[in-house]
């Protein structure tokens, strides 16, 4: 067997410290190390994080330590806790951007895509978002285009509707990251 499609690369996931959604963190995860990614887990705080199914992750770093150079991609966990802990969070946001000035590759789900267009990077872009008012009406002000479907790629970025998704918004990430040299 040759090497796993990604090997070498470096992939950070960041998740609210209450609140992130089990499935969306795991399940991409999963993917991303079985295909022979290093997964670094980044949060608001340190210490155990709690999923909303009782989940349970430990963050490696704060997302104010993380660099996007660092990283071939940078990967918003959504959760019942992303609109409380990540939508304001300024260190995420200039993260983000340095992520998209730098060509990684940059995904969200559920309620995350939301982050994304707080931090500018969906003016224009097609994404999918978990459907709350909030979320919609951030989508809106962010400048992004609305789609209705589980996952949307557009260029170098990644938007996931829910947990339904993780999965393929996984196998969408990994997909993007093996088309790209190392």
């Amino acid at each position: 067997m040759g090497e796993k499609a990604l090997t070498g690369k470096r992939i950070l996931m960041v998740i609210a410290p209450e609140d992130f959604r089990d499935e969306e963190l795991f399940t991409p995860k999963a993917i991303f190390e079985a295909e022979g990614a290093t997964v670094m887990i980044a949060s608001t705080r340190l210490g155990p994080a709690r999923g909303m199914l009782g989940g349970t992750a430990s963050p490696d770093l704060l997302i104010a330590d993380a660099r996007a150079d660092d990283y071939d991609a940078i990967v918003v966990v959504g959760g019942m806790g992303s609109p409380t802990y990540l939508w304001p969070d300024e260190a995420l946001h200039r993260l983000l951007q340095e992520a998209d000035t730098r060509g990684k590759i940059i995904g969200a789900i559920c309620l995350s895509p939301a982050v994304l267009a707080r931090a500018g990077l969906l003016r224009g872009r097609r994404a999918t978002v978990y459907v709350t008012e909030a979320s919609l009406s951030e989508l809106r002000r962010g400048g992004a285009r609305y789609q209705e479907v589980d996952v949307v790629t557009d260029g170098r970025i990644i938007t996931a509707s829910g947990p339904q998704a993780a999965a393929e918004f996984g196998r969408a990430i990994s997909a993007e990251l093996a088309g790209r040299s190392v």
